[in-house]
């Protein structure tokens, strides 16, 4: 019978010059994609008085969410792992692949990277961000559509940048995590703005002071990624696993 992984960690963790190196790489990695992701809503808006919800505007976030994250990851990656939301994160600790401390402290970095984003964004543009929010779907089916998306991302990155079995599929970790991000968007961005990222909505609801079903965009990526990190790490990691064979020394 497999055994949890699940590791809970040492508190000194939290204080440890690693730790806040990585954290410190977590929160620049998410600055840089959400200044850049939700900057690009900002620019859009401002250069063709449209929300970026119309056609053009939903490719133009998928593009440049995309590319931002492969960015991100690719920056975050030799330091941290590149996680860049807290669904990955979880997903990753669910697999026992990060303790439990270390997780929390990529947490707190995350979503302060997303908060001074957005702040300076407002400052640079006078424009707050726009907000993640439900359109033509009730809540049950949003948090059903961020579980799937986020599935696929939290899987993406297992297969791509957790795997011990990935060899050089590795090297291009980060272009695949974007570009399934930028099309998930595709799918999902027309119907709740497709966050797969608790910290990507948690910044412009802050500085918008505006939290009308924000709850979805943690329920749902939460849910998505901590399910991927367990089935992936069971069925492709756990049982691939062969008990080496005995040798005398």
């Amino acid at each position: 019978m497999p055994t949890s992984r699940i590791t809970i960690g040492r508190r000194e963790e939290a204080t440890h010059p690693d730790a806040l190196r990585a954290a410190a790489a977590e929160f620049f990695s998410t600055l840089i994609f959400v200044f850049a992701g939700q900057g690009s809503g900002v620019a859009f808006s401002k250069l063709t008085g449209n929300a970026a919800t119309t056609p053009v505007g939903l490719v133009a976030a998928a593009l440049a969410h995309g590319f931002a994250l492969f960015v991100a990851v690719a920056a975050g990656a030799n330091i941290s792992g590149g996680h860049v939301n807290p669904a990955v994160t979880f997903g990753i600790f669910l697999g026992g692949n990060i303790t439990l401390f270390r997780g929390l402290l990529y947490w707190v970095a995350q979503l302060l990277g997303s908060i001074v984003a957005c702040l300076l964004l407002l400052f640079v543009t006078g424009s707050s961000t726009g907000i993640f929010e439900l359109s033509g779907v009730g809540v049950w089916n949003a948090v059903v559509l961020e579980i799937v998306l986020t599935f696929g991302l939290v899987y993406t990155v297992y297969a791509t940048a957790v795997d011990p079995k990935k060899d050089s599929v590795g090297i291009i970790g980060p272009l695949a995590i974007g570009l399934v991000v930028g099309a998930n968007i595709l799918v999902g961005g027309a119907f709740d703005g497709a966050a797969m990222n608790p910290a990507i909505a948690f910044g412009p609801a802050l500085v918008s002071w505006s939290w009308t079903n924000h709850w979805v965009y943690w329920a749902g990526p939460l849910i998505g990624g901590g399910v991927a990190g367990i089935l992936y790490e069971l069925l492709f990691i756990f049982h691939t696993h062969e008990e080496l064979p005995t040798t005398d020394y």
